[in-house]
């Protein structure tokens, strides 16, 4: 009897070990619509924990979402499960997301509601990531084999104006030499770095209070900067100046997008449960960086960490490419989200170690 006692309470065990090691948000709620448990997906997704969201009604998490609130009261009344590909829905934390969503009844013995929400965007983002790492190496290739024969186009510019005795000609080789070395710039930008990470213990807030430091003295009050910490984080183990090279860029970034002018805030959060490069890390770090700017353009969303995507006249469009190519030098991944008045930057590393891959 003693033996059944523990593998009943081992098979329980479990049983919540998988709800909390799933990447799909699940959400159960009682008959009158108030939720009873969320799993850490959820946490992540709503931006908000068990202990604040139990048994606080499905409109109060989700104000002004009436089309889940619509597909919920159907299967109460009709009994019958429901599955509904890309749904949008939005969340007052990040806007509209794109979910695959499931809802059925489950008698536990009580009546309740299972929903089970699956965010496209976090799929299509491991996607993209894979397909990143490919592009990469085609760029990188393209950028050695374009600066070889710049050397050589500058070299011949050097000898030809020291042969010309007239200033006007001289004129034309110097804006030879000019565009050869911007694009030697370029191109070297375009590698990125050379330098393996040197990683080591850190806190992330003091990267992130470096980095403020640097932006406070190039602005102004009319733009806030505004942090959000979470204490408890422990450290991480990376390259501190390429994380600060990391934040800069994005905040730099959005004190661009706002003309100086607005609010910008740095959150950190702990994120369980996440696969990063395809390994599986049980606690993360989660660092937000987020403007009330005009947003960025719909059409530039999807490459926004490819090279030479930019939305400014002047940009070269690599400072987030560099941004995403250090992220993963140091085992993370980076995201964006973008409505108008509320752009996200999320980036995530592992606080672990040990990965399960």
């Amino acid at each position: 009897m003693d033996l059944n006692n523990k593998l009943i309470k081992t098979n329980q065990m479990s049983s919540a070990d998988v709800l909390e090691s799933l990447t799909t948000a699940i959400l159960l709620l009682d008959v009158n619509l108030r939720v009873c448990y969320i799993n850490t997906a959820s946490e992540i997704l709503l931006k908000v924990s068990q202990r604040q969201a139990e048994d606080i009604p499905l409109q109060t998490l989700l104000p002004g979402e009436t089309h889940l609130l619509t597909l919920v009261q159907r299967v109460l009344k009709d009994g019958q499960a429901l599955i509904e590909r890309e749904v949008t829905l939005f969340l007052p934390t990040a806007g509209e997301i794109v979910v695959d969503c499931s809802i059925k009844i489950l008698e536990l013995p009580k009546s309740h509601l299972l929903i089970e929400l699956t965010q496209l965007d976090y799929q299509q983002r491991v996607g993209s990531d894979e397909n990143f790492h490919t592009q990469q190496q085609v760029v990188r290739g393209l950028a050695h084999e374009i600066k070889n024969p710049l050397g050589g186009l500058r070299g011949a510019a050097q000898l030809l104006e020291r042969q010309l005795e007239s200033d006007d000609l001289k004129e034309y080789t110097r804006i030879i030499i000019n565009e050869a070395d911007r694009l030697q710039n370029l191109m070297t930008r375009m590698l990125g770095p050379y330098q393996q990470s040197a990683k080591q213990a850190l806190n992330i807030h003091q990267v992130l209070q470096r980095v403020r430091q640097l932006v406070d003295a190039e602005v102004d009050d009319r733009l806030k900067l505004i942090d959000d910490y979470d204490p408890s984080i422990p450290e991480l183990y990376a390259d501190f100046d390429q994380l600060i090279q990391i934040f800069l860029n994005i905040v730099r970034n959005a004190v661009q997008a706002l003309g100086g002018v607005g609010t910008i805030r740095l959150r950190t959060r702990i994120a369980r449960n996440l696969t990063i490069e395809k390994c599986f890390h049980k606690l993360n770090v989660l660092i937000e960086i987020e403007d009330d700017g005009p947003g960025i353009p719909k059409q530039l969303q999807d490459g926004l960490f490819y090279p030479l995507v930019t939305g400014r006249a002047d940009g070269t469009g690599l400072g987030l490419y560099l941004v995403q190519n250090l992220v993963q030098r140091n085992g993370g991944m980076v995201s964006c989200s973008s409505v108008p008045g509320q752009t996200t930057f999320s980036i995530v590393f592992p606080l672990e170690l040990r990965r399960e891959c």
